[in-house]
């Protein structure tokens, strides 16, 4: 689809050429002849970009760009002036146009800029896109008066420059919360930094969170920037916190204590404006009492303390969260939405959930895949549910839970494949339900038996009668 411009200008030759070039240029062109008939127009159907001529009779353009700035501001605007003057042009830039041109017009000079302007205008489209998508995949969902009282901790806390502490247990969001403070904060357009202190060897997490000098270990082969480095500005995210060691602890307080820090293997101190949030699902008390984490850095860090809950709290939250990732997911992968049946969301909404959101996501994108059909039901549900990694707790009230099936752990070469392993194992655990009786189990599936037994012979389901 070809850009859409429109020309703004109160003189016929200018109009008549300006339309002509960028016709022929491939952009859809239309024309105002002055201020209020383009404010019409914006409103209606905003154009990619605007010409907008400065000298015009009633309205002139600087006023028509400040109104079209309030009406949208994100429009695209580049100024036209035959009685150009510095003083003008910086007016016109401050009020938010893009560029400045003078008259008369070059026509080969217009269609560059065009071009660069509607280049700048796609780009900054694509940024809002890609950030709003970013948003969304991080939203906090709920309206429990759990999640009711952890939003007002974040807004509370977001805009100031403190330090806040983030508890919770494994899955329940921590890393969310800490953007959505970040997100509230002044900081906001700066660098988001996470690190997992958990998941970088001992021997390594020094540089990665200070960077290092080229040579200063073997394969350091070059000068590497670390995280408070790239975290200048931002926000700097330690996620585990409590799996730091002692000596590493201890650089992390100098580094909080003086903002400035040294690469590994350098001598110049490297100054930095980083606002640092951390997390553990560990009890830090009770590790400062065994002596695996330093008091004064956790008084450094517990400013602001923020308590994530687990998902078996904010139960009525569950629903919510459920159609949140199955919409994600959905748009992800280009899968229709599926209705959950409300006996199998009350099965959802009982389990205990010791994978708290991270667990809720990961079997709601399962079911998407695995589940033939549009409709969740009480079956499904509790199948998922019941799946679950060796040496695992069972569901509340589930009793033991049966063997797993290696389904959910080996890969597919397509969804087609993955549907069909699903179908074969929902149709053989139905079959031992009703102690291979075919009558029954395609009565509980609600299919008839003949394509009940097309399923069990195209799928190869083994016909294994108990005795």
């Amino acid at each position: 689809m070809s850009a859409s411009i429109l020309v703004v200008d109160d003189e016929d030759a200018i109009v008549s050429s300006l339309s002509c070039i960028l016709q022929d240029e491939g952009y859809e062109v239309s024309v105002a002849r002055n201020g209020a008939e383009a404010l019409k127009m914006y409103a209606t159907d905003p154009p990619d970009l605007m010409l907008l001529d400065i000298w015009m009779p009633e309205m002139d353009g600087l006023e028509t760009l400040r109104r079209v700035k309030e009406l949208v501001p994100t429009a695209q605007v580049m100024m036209m002036s035959g009685h150009g003057s510095i003083e003008t042009a910086v007016k016109a830039i401050k009020l938010g146009a893009y560029d400045y041109i003078e008259k008369p017009l070059s026509l080969e000079n217009v269609t560059l800029r065009v071009k660069h302007a509607l280049d700048q205008y796609r780009l900054e489209q694509e940024n809002r896109s890609l950030r709003t998508t970013v948003q969304r995949k991080f939203e906090l969902v709920g309206q429990s008066p759990a999640m009711q009282q952890l939003r007002q901790l974040i807004e509370t806390a977001g805009p100031t420059n403190s330090r806040v502490l983030i508890g919770g247990e494994n899955g329940t969001g921590k890393e969310l919360v800490a953007r959505a403070i970040h997100l509230q904060s002044a900081r906001a357009d700066r660098p988001f930094v996470a690190v997992n202190c958990a998941a970088i060897p001992e021997t390594l997490i020094e540089s990665e969170l200070f960077g290092h000098e080229k040579g200063s270990f073997s394969g350091a082969t070059s000068m590497k920037r670390g995280q408070f480095e790239q975290a200048d500005g931002g926000t700097l995210f330690l996620d585990e916190i409590g799996d730091m060691s002692l000596s590493t602890q201890a650089k992390v307080l100098r580094a909080l204590q003086e903002q400035q820090f040294t690469r590994v293997g350098g001598t110049k101190l490297m100054k930095v404006d980083v606002r640092v949030l951390a997390a553990s699902n560990k009890d830090l008390l009770k590790e400062i009492e065994k002596g695996n984490f330093r008091e004064d850095l956790f008084y450094r860090l517990n400013v602001v303390p923020i308590v994530v809950p687990p998902l078996r709290e904010r139960r009525e939250d569950i629903p919510l969260l459920i159609r949140h990732f199955m919409k994600l997911h959905a748009e992800e992968q280009g899968l229709r939405m599926k209705e959950i049946t409300p006996e199998a969301m009350a099965v959802f909404q009982q389990y205990e959930w010791p994978g708290n959101i991270r667990e809720l996501r990961n079997l709601i994108e399962r079911l998407m895949i695995m589940v033939p059909g549009n409709v969740i039901d009480t079956a499904q549900a509790n199948m998922s549910l019941q799946v679950r990694p060796s040496g695992a707790a069972a569901p509340a009230g589930a009793g033991a839970a049966p063997a797993v099936s290696p389904l959910f752990t080996q890969p597919f070469d397509s969804l087609r494949d993955a549907r069909n392993a699903f179908e074969k194992e929902y149709i053989a655990r139905k079959l031992r339900e009703h102690h291979w009786n075919i009558s029954r189990t395609a009565e509980d599936l609600k299919i008839e038996r003949s394509h009940l037994h097309r399923k069990i012979k195209l799928l190869d389901v083994e016909m294994r009668p108990e005795g």
